[in-house]
């Protein structure tokens, strides 16, 4: 069955992490993304990657390689604009511009185009126009400086919060947004998704808290940051850890008893008590092994669970059981998600070498691929070897 995204079709502009995740994740759904990646100015063929199975964010796309800097590769991604329903570009302000790939070019070949833009501080502001990386996008609208432990410096959340929380998320949803206005409406318009904008906006019960009088400032003392002895990390005797969160009161009563320990679960907010909870809570985990642990709670409403590895996570029971995780071609990565009751997505093809498809991209628009590789306007991509000579 296809999935709910397909017929939708997506030129995206070729760039790293949040814009090709969020494409990915389109594709997975069933979108057709047409990933434009970079050619090699000097001759035909591609910058090969050392493990294109690797490069799971470009999975389920097709790949054409272009030099744009060339004025006939501009118009090939125009004649792909023309019959698209979003292009996604993933440069600083105005780089798209310089191209010729501007939101004002590519609406007026395509008005109904939603043209998503993907930056982490935004199309305009004082810094729009300096480089940036996830941490720093994180640092500056708060984020970082609330995960960490208590008088220690903060903690960096690897880029799941920044790049892929606040930017690929809030793409997909600024895409899903425009599209289904332009349907409605037949207008097409420009998405400016920036990562700023989307982590202010995952902070949204953070700042409640903070209104309410339910939350401080500071790192390592609340109730979801560590702060609270019942909800946070435990080291066990074999050197693993368990992860305990049982913030509602029924659950930490049980957590209570099945640690044999005696405290009354009425005094589980004051926090004049949780430095000696937590040193009595840690002596107790430090005395079984994390899987010991893991069988005592399973299945208990006391909300402990292992912290597990990436490849322990594939193996556990539940994980396995939806397939969250599961192997193509060796490689271990997510499954599709979310799921939907009325269809179900096709397993996504592996990443693409660049310009693997080019030949068959360019054919559609009855364009000549030996011609425009021979000028150095496209890469020729594994597509156009010939499968009757022998490779090495």
């Amino acid at each position: 069955m296809p999935g709910p995204l397909s017929g939708l079709s997506i030129v995206e502009l070729g760039g790293l992490g949040p814009s090709a995740f969020a494409t990915m994740l389109m594709a997975d759904l069933g979108a057709d993304v047409i990933r434009i990646d970079r050619a090699r100015a000097a001759h035909g063929g591609v910058e090969a990657a050392a493990e294109p199975r690797f490069d799971l964010l470009n999975r389920g796309k097709r790949s054409l390689a272009l030099d744009l800097k060339k004025s006939e590769a501009v118009e090939i991604v125009l004649r792909l604009v023309e019959r698209a329903d979003a292009l996604t570009e993933p440069f600083r302000p105005g780089v798209a511009e310089r191209l010729g790939l501007g939101p004002d070019v590519c609406l007026a070949r395509n008005p109904k185009l939603v043209y998503a833009r993907m930056t982490g501080w935004g199309q305009e502001g004082p810094l729009s126009a300096t480089a940036g990386h996830d941490i720093n996008y994180i640092a500056l609208t708060g984020a970082l400086h609330g995960i960490g432990s208590a008088g220690g410096p903060p903690q960096i959340p690897v880029n799941y919060v920044g790049d892929f929380g606040g930017g690929a998320t809030y793409l997909v949803i600024g895409l899903l947004a425009a599209l289904r206005e332009a349907a409605a409406g037949g207008t097409g318009q420009v998405v400016d998704a920036a990562i700023v904008d989307g982590v202010s906006h995952l902070l949204s019960s953070t700042h409640a808290m903070y209104a309410g009088g339910m939350w401080q400032d500071r790192r390592g003392v609340n109730v979801l940051d560590g702060g609270a002895p019942f909800y946070s990390v435990y080291e066990c005797a074999d050197g693993g850890y368990v992860a305990v969160g049982a913030g509602e009161g029924k659950f930490y009563a049980e957590l209570l008893r099945r640690l044999g320990l005696d405290d009354d679960p009425r005094h589980q907010l004051d926090e004049s008590r949780w430095p000696d909870l937590r040193r009595r809570m840690a002596a107790v985990f430090a005395t079984r092994t994390r899987d010991a642990w893991a069988a005592e709670f399973e299945r208990t409403d006391c909300c402990v669970t292992p912290v597990l590895g990436l490849t322990e996570a594939a193996d556990h029971p539940h994980i396995r059981s939806r397939r969250s995780l599961r192997r193509h071609d060796g490689v271990l990565q997510a499954g599709t998600a979310p799921r939907f009751s009325g269809s179900e997505p096709h397993e996504p093809t592996p990443p693409p070498l660049p310009g693997q498809h080019s030949h068959d991209i360019l054919a559609s628009l009855g364009l000549d691929a030996g011609r425009l590789v021979e000028a150095g306007v496209v890469s020729a991509g594994p597509a156009a070897q010939d499968p009757t000579k022998e490779q090495c």
